[in-house]
Order: C-alpha cells, then structure tokens, then sequence
C-alpha cells in the first residue's frame, strides 16, 4: 500500500503533469481514471464583492461535481457533440502547471497546491486563464487519484464558456 510519505514531490509532479496531457490530447476517457469515484469537483465564482463564494450547495459555482459521475457526464456529453461549449471546430489547449507545493501529509492522503496557466485556441483567436488549484489525492492504491479538486479561476472575464477541458 502506498502512503503519502511514499509518493516524492517529483511522482506528484509528474502526475498533475500526466493529468494535464490527458487533457490536452483530449483523452478524456483515460483523463477521468485519475479521479476517485467519490471526487468532488469544484470552481467556485467570485462574489460581487471579490471574494470565493464558499458552499457550492448553497451559493452560484462556475463548475460543481460532486463526485466523477458528474464529470463521466462532462465526457460523454463533449464527445457526442451534446455540450454547446465543444461544438466544431474543437478547441485546443496547452496546460502550464507551476508552483507546485504539498501542503500536507496524512495517511493515505496528500493535500496540493499548485499555479496554472492554460491557453484556449478556437475560432483563430487565443485566450489566456490562470489560477491555482487546491488538490487531495488518494494515495491509497497503485497510483495516485484526485479525491478532491477545487480550481480557482482568477480571470475576472471570460471570452467562452469554460469547460473541464480549459481549466
């Protein structure tokens, strides 16, 4: 059994790397394997006053999943051309992940906090977006999965609908 003093900050790395590829090549079948059954998703909104809103039950979210199922969703939808935000042509990505930090080391449980930047190409034009996200990751089985993930999004406009893919 892997703990989460076993895991280095270069295999934690190298997974939020692989993690990013997925999306970008979009394998999103495969993409969906580095989360846990139970995982909650979560890009909050900002408030009118500038700060996170704090409860996805009870204040506006830009994204909320409270488990993969809702992600699963997320997949077919994009692939069977369901999703208003992937319509042809279909945009393609580059993630950038930075500052990578383990804030802490329990069990089988790694708490992490890392920057990124993604670019966003469709319909010839380029769009920026960047945050930070705040990620746990279960330790417990052969490789790591995201038991939880909330992304930050500090762009205070946005071109497009944002998507899974984007961010």
């Amino acid at each position: 059994m892997t703990t989460a003093t076993n895991l280095t900050q270069t295999d934690i790395e190298q997974f939020l790397y692989k993690e990013a590829r997925l999306l970008d090549d979009r394998e999103f079948e495969q993409w969906l394997e580095c989360y846990h059954p139970e995982a909650e998703y979560w890009m909050p909104a900002w408030d009118d006053n500038g700060k996170l809103t704090e409860d996805p039950q009870s204040e506006i979210s830009l994204i909320y999943y409270p488990n993969r199922g809702g992600l699963e969703d997320r997949v077919f939808r994009i692939r069977t051309d369901r999703s208003s935000a992937t319509s042809l042509p279909e945009p393609r990505t580059g993630h950038n992940i930075t500052n990578v930090e383990v804030l802490e080391r329990r069990g089988t449980e790694i708490d992490v906090r890392h920057n990124w930047f993604s670019l966003y190409f469709r319909y010839n034009t380029t769009d920026t977006y960047f945050g930070t996200t705040f990620i746990t990751l279960d330790v417990s089985g052969d490789q790591p999965v995201i038991k939880k993930k909330k992304i930050v999004l500090k762009n205070d406009y946005i071109h497009h609908i944002v998507d899974v893919y984007v961010v």
